[in-house]
Protein backbone atom coordinates (compact mmCIF):
# COMPACT_ATOMS: atom_id res chain seq x y z
CA UNK A 1 0.00 0.00 0.00
CA UNK A 2 2.07 3.44 -1.40
CA UNK A 3 1.22 6.67 0.99
CA UNK A 4 2.05 9.51 0.72
CA UNK A 5 2.72 11.55 3.93
CA UNK A 6 2.85 15.31 3.73
CA UNK A 7 4.43 16.72 6.70
CA UNK A 8 7.18 19.86 7.33
CA UNK A 9 8.70 19.03 10.51
CA UNK A 10 11.65 16.78 9.38
CA UNK A 11 12.07 14.57 12.58
CA UNK A 12 8.54 13.86 12.59
CA UNK A 13 8.31 13.09 8.93
CA UNK A 14 11.40 11.04 9.29
CA UNK A 15 9.75 8.81 12.01
CA UNK A 16 6.64 8.50 10.59
CA UNK A 17 8.09 7.69 6.95
CA UNK A 18 10.34 4.91 9.02
CA UNK A 19 7.52 3.61 11.25
CA UNK A 20 4.89 3.17 8.30
CA UNK A 21 7.73 1.32 5.84
CA UNK A 22 8.23 -0.88 8.89
CA UNK A 23 4.74 -1.61 9.22
CA UNK A 24 4.66 -2.23 5.73
CA UNK A 25 3.48 1.08 3.62
CA UNK A 26 5.39 2.41 0.76
CA UNK A 27 6.09 5.82 1.72
CA UNK A 28 6.76 9.44 -0.17
CA UNK A 29 7.29 12.28 1.88
CA UNK A 30 6.46 15.73 0.71
CA UNK A 31 7.03 19.05 3.30
CA UNK A 32 5.11 21.73 1.80
CA UNK A 33 1.68 22.03 0.87
CA UNK A 34 1.79 22.75 -2.68
CA UNK A 35 3.96 19.52 -3.44
CA UNK A 36 1.19 17.61 -1.33
CA UNK A 37 -1.43 18.90 -3.57
CA UNK A 38 0.30 18.03 -6.59
CA UNK A 39 1.40 14.50 -5.60
CA UNK A 40 -2.49 13.37 -4.38
CA UNK A 41 -3.62 14.76 -7.41
CA UNK A 42 -1.36 12.54 -9.53
CA UNK A 43 -3.99 9.45 -8.45
CA UNK A 44 -0.60 7.24 -7.67
CA UNK A 45 -1.09 6.71 -3.59
CA UNK A 46 -4.03 4.66 -2.21
CA UNK A 47 -4.21 7.52 0.88
CA UNK A 48 -2.44 10.88 1.77
CA UNK A 49 -1.67 11.79 5.63
CA UNK A 50 -1.86 15.24 5.85
CA UNK A 51 -0.30 17.56 8.35
CA UNK A 52 -2.39 20.72 8.49
CA UNK A 53 0.52 23.14 9.30
CA UNK A 54 2.28 22.61 6.02
CA UNK A 55 4.41 26.05 4.29
CA UNK A 56 3.33 27.11 0.61
CA UNK A 57 -0.24 26.42 1.24
CA UNK A 58 -1.47 25.49 4.42
CA UNK A 59 -3.48 21.22 4.72
CA UNK A 60 -6.80 22.81 5.04
CA UNK A 61 -6.31 24.55 2.11
CA UNK A 62 -4.73 21.65 0.13
CA UNK A 63 -7.38 19.40 1.58
CA UNK A 64 -10.50 22.11 -0.08
CA UNK A 65 -8.42 22.17 -3.30
CA UNK A 66 -8.46 18.37 -3.96
CA UNK A 67 -11.81 17.72 -3.31
CA UNK A 68 -13.17 20.85 -5.59
CA UNK A 69 -11.28 19.22 -7.70
CA UNK A 70 -13.18 16.03 -7.55
CA UNK A 71 -9.75 13.96 -6.51
CA UNK A 72 -11.32 10.88 -4.12
CA UNK A 73 -7.86 9.62 -2.58
CA UNK A 74 -8.59 8.95 1.13
CA UNK A 75 -6.92 11.27 3.33
CA UNK A 76 -5.91 11.46 7.24
CA UNK A 77 -4.88 14.78 8.44
CA UNK A 78 -2.81 15.17 11.57
CA UNK A 79 -3.99 18.07 13.82
CA UNK A 80 -2.38 19.14 17.13
CA UNK A 81 -4.33 18.02 20.81
CA UNK A 82 -6.44 21.33 20.93
CA UNK A 83 -6.76 22.06 17.83
CA UNK A 84 -11.08 20.83 17.93
CA UNK A 85 -12.02 23.73 15.25
CA UNK A 86 -9.20 22.50 12.66
CA UNK A 87 -10.61 18.75 13.31
CA UNK A 88 -13.94 19.89 12.53
CA UNK A 89 -13.20 22.07 9.59
CA UNK A 90 -10.65 19.29 7.96
CA UNK A 91 -13.72 16.67 7.88
CA UNK A 92 -16.32 18.98 6.74
CA UNK A 93 -13.53 19.94 3.31
CA UNK A 94 -13.51 15.72 2.61
CA UNK A 95 -10.82 14.57 4.85
CA UNK A 96 -11.30 10.83 5.85
CA UNK A 97 -10.33 10.36 9.30
CA UNK A 98 -7.44 12.39 11.64
CA UNK A 99 -4.96 11.57 14.08
CA UNK A 100 -3.96 13.68 16.87
CA UNK A 101 -0.13 14.65 17.59
CA UNK A 102 1.85 13.41 19.34
CA UNK A 103 1.24 9.85 16.89
CA UNK A 104 1.19 6.62 17.89
CA UNK A 105 1.94 4.81 14.89
CA UNK A 106 -0.18 1.55 15.65
CA UNK A 107 -2.92 3.56 15.60
CA UNK A 108 -2.33 5.74 12.11
CA UNK A 109 -1.41 2.70 10.21
CA UNK A 110 -4.76 1.22 11.47
CA UNK A 111 -6.57 3.87 10.99
CA UNK A 112 -5.14 4.14 7.15
CA UNK A 113 -5.76 0.52 6.64
CA UNK A 114 -9.59 1.46 7.98
CA UNK A 115 -10.28 4.37 5.46
CA UNK A 116 -8.72 2.48 2.57
CA UNK A 117 -10.68 -0.62 3.02
CA UNK A 118 -14.03 1.84 3.61
CA UNK A 119 -12.70 3.73 0.13
CA UNK A 120 -12.73 -0.11 -1.62
CA UNK A 121 -16.05 -0.48 -0.88
CA UNK A 122 -14.39 -3.26 2.19
CA UNK A 123 -15.63 -3.13 5.63
CA UNK A 124 -14.57 -6.47 7.05
CA UNK A 125 -10.50 -6.28 8.59
CA UNK A 126 -9.54 -9.01 6.38
CA UNK A 127 -9.83 -9.40 2.32
CA UNK A 128 -11.50 -12.65 1.03
CA UNK A 129 -11.62 -13.68 -2.51
CA UNK A 130 -12.84 -17.14 -2.97
CA UNK A 131 -10.79 -19.67 -0.47
CA UNK A 132 -7.89 -16.61 -0.10
CA UNK A 133 -7.85 -14.26 3.14
CA UNK A 134 -5.77 -11.36 3.28
CA UNK A 135 -5.46 -10.06 7.16
CA UNK A 136 -3.42 -6.78 6.21
CA UNK A 137 -3.01 -5.64 9.82
CA UNK A 138 -0.95 -8.92 10.58
CA UNK A 139 0.50 -9.23 6.82
CA UNK A 140 -0.58 -12.76 6.62
CA UNK A 141 -2.43 -15.04 4.15
CA UNK A 142 -4.08 -18.10 4.20
CA UNK A 143 -5.54 -20.62 1.52
CA UNK A 144 -8.33 -22.55 2.47
CA UNK A 145 -7.44 -21.78 6.25
CA UNK A 146 -3.84 -22.46 5.67
CA UNK A 147 -1.07 -20.05 5.65
CA UNK A 148 0.69 -18.98 2.64
CA UNK A 149 4.16 -17.48 3.12
CA UNK A 150 4.52 -14.59 0.62
CA UNK A 151 7.44 -12.13 0.56
CA UNK A 152 6.74 -8.45 1.28
CA UNK A 153 6.28 -7.74 -2.60
CA UNK A 154 3.71 -10.72 -3.36
CA UNK A 155 1.62 -9.81 -0.31
CA UNK A 156 1.45 -5.96 -1.67
CA UNK A 157 0.45 -7.27 -5.05
CA UNK A 158 -2.07 -9.14 -3.78
CA UNK A 159 -3.56 -7.09 -1.48
CA UNK A 160 -3.69 -4.20 -4.49
CA UNK A 161 -5.59 -7.20 -6.90
CA UNK A 162 -8.11 -8.01 -3.38
CA UNK A 163 -8.75 -4.47 -2.82
CA UNK A 164 -9.83 -3.95 -6.38
CA UNK A 165 -11.77 -7.60 -6.94
CA UNK A 166 -13.51 -7.24 -9.93
CA UNK A 167 -11.61 -4.61 -11.23
CA UNK A 168 -8.74 -4.66 -13.97
CA UNK A 169 -5.56 -2.95 -12.69
CA UNK A 170 -2.80 -2.15 -16.26
CA UNK A 171 1.17 -3.31 -15.04
CA UNK A 172 1.47 0.68 -14.65
CA UNK A 173 -1.09 0.57 -11.57
CA UNK A 174 0.01 -2.05 -9.93
CA UNK A 175 3.86 -0.45 -10.23
CA UNK A 176 2.75 2.41 -8.28
CA UNK A 177 1.34 0.36 -5.57
CA UNK A 178 4.56 -1.85 -4.98
CA UNK A 179 7.17 0.48 -5.37
CA UNK A 180 7.86 4.64 -3.83
CA UNK A 181 9.94 6.58 -4.99
CA UNK A 182 14.08 6.07 -5.61
CA UNK A 183 12.83 2.63 -6.36
CA UNK A 184 14.01 0.87 -9.34
CA UNK A 185 11.12 -1.32 -11.01
CA UNK A 186 12.60 -4.09 -13.85
CA UNK A 187 10.37 -4.51 -16.52
CA UNK A 188 9.13 -7.88 -15.63
CA UNK A 189 8.48 -7.36 -11.76
CA UNK A 190 5.03 -7.44 -12.09
CA UNK A 191 4.74 -10.25 -14.13
CA UNK A 192 7.45 -12.55 -11.83
CA UNK A 193 5.39 -11.67 -8.78
CA UNK A 194 1.69 -12.69 -10.51
CA UNK A 195 3.63 -16.17 -11.81
CA UNK A 196 4.88 -16.85 -7.45
CA UNK A 197 0.96 -16.05 -6.94
CA UNK A 198 -0.54 -18.26 -9.01
CA UNK A 199 2.13 -21.10 -8.01
CA UNK A 200 1.53 -20.41 -3.99
CA UNK A 201 -2.40 -19.63 -4.17
CA UNK A 202 -3.52 -21.16 -7.56
CA UNK A 203 -3.68 -20.60 -10.77
CA UNK A 204 -7.05 -19.34 -11.66
CA UNK A 205 -7.10 -16.87 -8.64
CA UNK A 206 -5.45 -13.85 -10.81
CA UNK A 207 -7.02 -13.29 -14.81
CA UNK A 208 -4.84 -12.17 -17.23
CA UNK A 209 -5.96 -9.32 -19.64
CA UNK A 210 -4.02 -9.11 -22.58
CA UNK A 211 -2.81 -5.93 -22.99
CA UNK A 212 -4.65 -4.47 -20.41
CA UNK A 213 -3.71 -6.15 -17.26
CA UNK A 214 -4.65 -8.37 -14.38
CA UNK A 215 -7.75 -8.90 -12.33
CA UNK A 216 -8.58 -10.87 -9.35
CA UNK A 217 -13.09 -11.84 -9.37
CA UNK A 218 -14.89 -11.28 -6.53
CA UNK A 219 -15.78 -15.25 -5.91
CA UNK A 220 -12.88 -16.64 -8.42
CA UNK A 221 -13.12 -20.54 -8.08
CA UNK A 222 -9.99 -22.72 -6.86
CA UNK A 223 -8.68 -25.71 -7.97
CA UNK A 224 -10.89 -28.88 -5.81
Amino acid sequence: MRILLAEDDPLLGDGLQAGLRQLGFQVDWVRDGLAAEREIASGEHTAAVLDLGLPGKDGLAVLQALRQRRVATPILVLTARDAVPERIRGLDLGADDYVVKPVDLEELAARLRSLVRRAHGQPEPALRCGEVELDPARRRVRLRGQPVPLSTREFDLLQALMLSAGRVLSREQLEQQLYSWGHEVDSNAVEVHIHHLRRKLYPELIRTLRGVGYAIARTPKADP
